[in-house]
């Protein structure tokens, strides 16, 4: 009888320690993680509340210089897959401490492929070599419907149970990203060729999307030199603008001189907004405000 028991508590023993290590791996097949809010906007779109999404940077922080908490580290060991941005330099200087954290984790940069700006670009043998890549990729709508097929398809291949589901899902965000293109593009048109000041260069795609043209205090993540500076209040003066837009995880100081040069203001933008829809009508509708 004894012995009996014991093969009895275990059996009850292995198959316990059986579904917690199923449990375990199920709950981590359910982890997507980001780097910025918006793409959780994006996920969220397509797989709906499927999986859980941990996102990197959290409000308020710069995507160029933020430091991973180790906290993080333990919810990126749970992760299936990270979706990165590509060029954000928060992602350059960890992604080998994130390697680590989940060797098993898929690592996608959704930016490939898409009309990068960038410094320099050099073919090298049978591929291009590029250099200061503008990260900001998400603020265009129609570079936003070629980032969430690239989800989809990783999604998919993640739960695969799904795919007509998440496929209608993203036919679905593809159409409000075609809409919003066209409602921004009909908004902007009578600005085109308008001018533009910010502190630091985010909406570059977003310009070169509706036929604006962005001009930066900040020059290759650097602060303005005087030299600068004085070159685009210059010009500032010479086209009447009396605006300048500031991310808010960004220090004011050196906007604020700009401003009492021009005598203009400072507005304050959040390119990182997770109402991405929404921010991209808000801000079309503060910059045709103050043209």
């Amino acid at each position: 009888m004894k012995q009996i028991l014991i093969v009895l508590v275990a059996a009850l023993f292995f198959v316990s320690c059986g579904n917690q290590k199923g449990k375990q791996a199920e709950t981590e097949s359910k982890v997507i993680t980001v780097s910025i809010l918006p793409q959780r906007t994006f996920v969220e779109k397509i797989v709906g509340d499927d999986f859980a999404v941990n996102v990197l940077i959290p409000p308020g922080s710069s995507p160029a210089a933020y430091t991973l908490l180790p906290s993080q580290l333990k919810d990126i060991s749970k992760s299936a897959v990270w979706f990165r941005i590509g060029y954000i330099g928060f992602e350059h200087s960890w992604k080998d401490k994130v390697a680590q954290a989940n060797p098993k984790m898929k690592v996608i940069n959704i930016s490939e492929g898409l009309d990068l700006i960038a410094d320099k670009m050099e073919q090298h043998g049978d591929h291009m070599h590029i250099d200061g890549v503008d990260p900001h990729v998400w603020l265009a709508p129609l570079m936003v419907k070629q980032m969430s097929k690239v989800i989809l398809d990783e999604v998919v291949a993640l739960n695969p149970e799904k795919k007509e589901e998440y496929t209608a899902n993203y036919k679905k965000f593809a159409e409000e990203c075609d809409q919003l293109d066209a409602e921004l593009k009909a908004k902007l048109e009578p600005y085109k060729g308008r001018k533009f000041i910010v502190f630091h260069p985010s909406l570059s795609y977003y310009a070169r999307e509706f036929g604006l043209d962005q001009y930066s205090l900040e020059t290759g993540g650097k602060e303005p030199t005087p030299q600068h500076m004085k070159s685009v209040v210059d010009m500032a003066n010479k086209e009447n603008i009396r605006v300048i837009y500031i991310q808010s995880e960004f220090d004011r100081e050196h906007a604020r001189v700009f401003a009492d040069e021009i005598k203009g203001k400072i507005v304050q933008v959040w390119p990182l907004n997770p109402e991405w829809e929404k921010n991209l009508r808000d801000m079309t509708d503060t910059l045709i405000a103050n043209f």
